[in-house]
């Protein structure tokens, strides 16, 4: 038994009994209620009914692999070499890391419902409850060298938020690897994260493992404890279909990954300046303990950001560099 079985079991948002559970499971009642401790640890919220049993506050879609995948569409499924839907895993970056250690990953893609161990840009950790985000990986081999991947965690919020667009949202970004979006008191908070980890010869074929974490729900409880602005895309489009979403997002990347090689983030420029959330405004430029103000230009042809800081142009190329709005 495993909390994903448990999960699809609830995922209906109707009253299943301790019995019920249990017997469907294969396990004791007593077992049933401590997989119910442990998902409300997790960040599930759980509604007790006297003298019934439980369901979920929030009824949720699991992913479904069959479902993702005839949603795509042909040339699509074409550039899809597998996928994978796992329900628990220490992190999908990893996952498909040691894909390509077994010699395959070049066009393999894993979502999972849980990361024990995932993590953002800079190490920073990204938890969301079960079922209520959406967690992938999409690994690529590129022949060229890692000069020519300059811009791609651009590229790639280029393309989410334009597969979020067609689903009714107005995303924004931030450079370098951010989606962000409006919180339901109007403040522009982050919704999803990219990570991008390339391994290989700097000056030939290399390896990409791209990550990205998007917020779908969040319970209030969850939000408090962040401790800081954080948007879901249930404040835009409360709903969206999971699975068509997690279709078009592959379909997305995969049409992406396959013509980015050819011509770099220069084909995406525009589309991300668009997008830009802070173009003119003041920002913060954060350099490890550093800090210094700017005004926030547009990302060039590499991905670099331009910003004016004391009558003076700097480009920012990423790395350890982070960029805030000023208050």
């Amino acid at each position: 038994m495993t909390i994903g079985n448990l999960m699809r079991l609830l995922s209906d948002g109707e009253v299943h009994s301790g019995e019920q559970l249990g017997g469907s499971l294969g396990i004791s009642r007593a077992a049933v209620w401590k997989q119910l401790k442990k998902l409300e640890a997790m960040g599930v919220e759980l509604d007790a009914v006297k003298g019934r049993g439980y369901r979920l506050v929030q009824p949720l879609t699991p992913l479904d692999g069959a479902r993702i995948v005839a949603h795509l569409p042909a040339a699509a499924r074409r550039r899809l070499a597998r996928l994978f839907v796992e329900d628990t895993l220490p992190s999908s970056n990893e996952y498909v890391r040691q894909r390509f250690g077994q010699g395959a990953g070049h066009g393999e893609v894993c979502f999972v419902e849980l990361q024990t161990a995932g993590r953002g840009r800079r190490g920073r950790v990204w938890t969301t409850p079960w079922g209520q985000s959406l967690m992938l990986s999409v690994g690529w081999r590129f022949d060229s060298g890692v000069a020519a991947l300059e811009g791609l965690s651009l590229a790639v919020g280029v393309v989410v938020s334009q597969v979020l667009e067609q689903h009714g949202a107005r995303p924004q970004l931030k450079w370098p690897n951010d989606i962000l979006l409006a919180t339901p008191d109007g403040a522009l908070a982050k919704l999803a994260g990219i990570l991008v980890e390339v391994t290989g010869d700097a000056a030939g074929p290399c390896d990409v493992v791209i990550g990205m974490g998007m917020n779908l729900s969040l319970p209030p409880a969850m939000r408090e404890a962040i401790g800081q602005p954080v948007a879901a895309l249930a404040d835009a489009c409360p709903d969206i279909d999971r699975n068509a979403l997690a279709a078009d997002v592959v379909a997305g990347l995969l049409g992406m990954l396959v013509n980015f090689e050819t011509h770099g983030f220069g084909a995406w420029q525009a589309a991300w300046n668009q997008r830009h959330a802070y173009a003119g405004q003041a920002v913060d430029v954060l350099v490890g303990n550093a800090r210094s103000a700017a005004v926030a230009g547009e990302a060039d042809a590499g991905g670099n950001l331009w910003v004016c800081e004391d009558g003076h142009d700097r480009r920012l190329a990423g790395g350890e560099i982070s960029v805030r709005r000023r208050l």
